[in-house]
């Protein structure tokens, strides 16, 4: 079963663009072992309920498998190294 991973933004956060493109990268470098999902907070109720769920109180903030595990956007390598560990 694949890793679900993630990635609370704003469309107005400058750091956000980073943990997105770290999350795209990890997706290109493990494929199907991970499924990746960008998930917007201000475009939609749905998504910023799911985000309250998790007490996030910052963006970006990726969640793996149901649990916070980066608040900030990690690097390329901190993530890939975190979903290799699973």
């Amino acid at each position: 079963m694949a890793i679900k991973v993630e990635v609370f933004s704003t469309n107005s956060c400058p750091h956000c663009p980073a943990a997105i493109d770290a999350a795209s990268v990890a997706k290109d470098k493990l494929g199907d072992a991970i499924d990746v999902e960008v998930l917007k907070i201000d475009e939609s109720d749905e998504i910023r309920q799911r985000a309250i769920d998790y007490q996030i109180m910052a963006v970006p903030t990726i969640v793996i498998d149901g649990e916070v595990a980066f608040v900030g956007a990690p690097t390329d390598a901190e993530l890939i190294e975190k979903l290799e560990s699973l």
